[in-house]
């Protein structure tokens, strides 16, 4: 990690200094950064995760505006979402670990929780920050649950998912987002309000 610094130079240009003109974009995108609300329930998942990977889930940082992500951070999060779906089986905790909920670092084979703990793994180890990096629980059309990855930036969240090759703005998935990790907080979870209208229509 001695090259994080300048990894992070190279991916991530923070919008520290131009707030201002973060505002006015945020007013401009509008609904492509999710709302969030307060405090909810941690998923017992990431209960018992952070009961073995106590150092990862006390991990605090300040609330900034998103960043911008350079056309090289861009290339760095398909390659990044792609690689660990082309190398790592999807297959059920029961499959992998004889019981439910277990999340884990895969290593060659996991559910979805096990896809976004490895993809935000590696694109912390590429320079991204923590609090951009945000586990998000979701409803799939079906009614099943689902995680998925979302990174913030000053164009929108987007999502990393191991059902898709494609990272898409998170309002062009047909998902119901529920909660995420919050950004301050890598132990703690806020709720997501998702009021959009394609929601309602994939609810109907």
């Amino acid at each position: 990690m001695k090259n994080a610094p300048w990894a992070r130079a190279l991916l991530v240009a923070l919008a520290t200094g131009i707030l201002s003109a973060a505002s006015a974009q945020a007013e401009n995108k509008g609904s492509l950064s999710m709302v969030t609300g307060g405090i909810t329930s941690q998923p017992i998942g990431h209960y018992e995760f952070c009961q073995k990977y106590v150092s990862e889930c006390d991990i605090r940082s300040k609330l900034t505006p998103p960043p911008r992500v350079t056309e090289y951070g861009w290339q760095v999060v398909r390659d990044v979402n792609k690689e660990v779906n082309s190398t790592i089986v999807a297959m059920t905790d029961l499959e992998v670990y004889g019981k439910d909920e277990v999340w884990e670092y895969p290593k060659t084979a996991g559910d979805c929780e096990d896809f976004v703990l490895l993809k935000r793994r590696k694109l912390m180890e590429r320079g991204f920050a923590v609090s951009d990096l945000l586990i998000t629980v979701v409803r799939k059309p079906d009614g099943e649950g689902h995680a998925v990855l979302t990174l913030r930036t000053n164009e929108g969240d987007f999502i990393l998912d191991n059902l898709s090759d494609d990272v898409k703005l998170w309002t062009d998935t047909n998902y119901t987002y529920l909660k995420r990790q919050a950004s301050f907080n890598t132990g703690r979870w806020v709720s997501i309000e998702d009021g959009r209208d394609v929601l309602v229509g994939a609810l109907k």
